[in-house]
Order: structure tokens, then C-alpha cells, then sequence
């Protein structure tokens, strides 16, 4: 049996101990997904606006504030860097 298969039955079968309710051993991440909508109200921008100002399509803004998708990791670093500093990006997007 190749490494990579006794790996995988390694980690499966971690898993299903995890799910079980043992929890060590396990190392859990877990994924923060921002509030789309909350950002872009805390920016006071409309839909429309938002999407513009920061190159997300609209038709993907409102599959994520509607909830029937979410962004995926580097939506959400980039999401996030928007609620920290949104004209910082504001401006670079302008700029370049």
C-alpha cells in the first residue's frame, strides 16, 4: 500500500473518530465567512454600488447576501480587507 493511500485511511478514519465525539487529535479550521450585506451597509452603498466600486459581479453579490452560495476563501480575505479599509482598496482598484 502506497503512503498516500495509508495517509488518506489515516485521516478518514481520524475523521470518523472526530465525528464520533473524540476529539483529540483532531485539528479543526474553521473557515469565517464575512457578512456580505453587513459590510455593504456599514459602507452605505447599494447593491449596484458596491459591486461597481469593487469589481464583484452583482449577480455574485446577491447570490451571497440572498445565501444561496458563499465566497470562497480569497472572496472572503478580499471581503474582509474591504471592511477593514475600504477606501484603501477603493483607491487601488481606481488606480490600477
Amino acid at each position: 500500500m502506497s503512503k498516500f493511500a495509508k495517509d488518506l485511511i489515516a485521516g478518514m478514519t481520524e475523521a470518523v473518530a472526530y465525528a464520533g465525539g473524540e476529539k483529540a487529535g483532531a485539528a479543526v479550521h474553521v473557515v469565517e465567512v464575512p457578512d456580505v450585506r453587513a459590510i455593504r451597509r456599514q459602507l452605505h452603498m447599494t447593491q449596484h454600488e458596491f459591486a461597481d466600486a469593487y469589481r464583484i459581479p452583482l449577480a455574485t453579490l446577491k447570490n451571497w447576501e440572498q445565501g444561496r452560495r458563499a465566497p470562497d476563501a480569497p472572496a472572503a480575505a478580499y471581503l474582509q480587507a474591504i471592511s477593514r479599509k475600504p477606501l484603501v482598496i477603493r483607491e487601488a482598484l481606481q488606480q490600477g
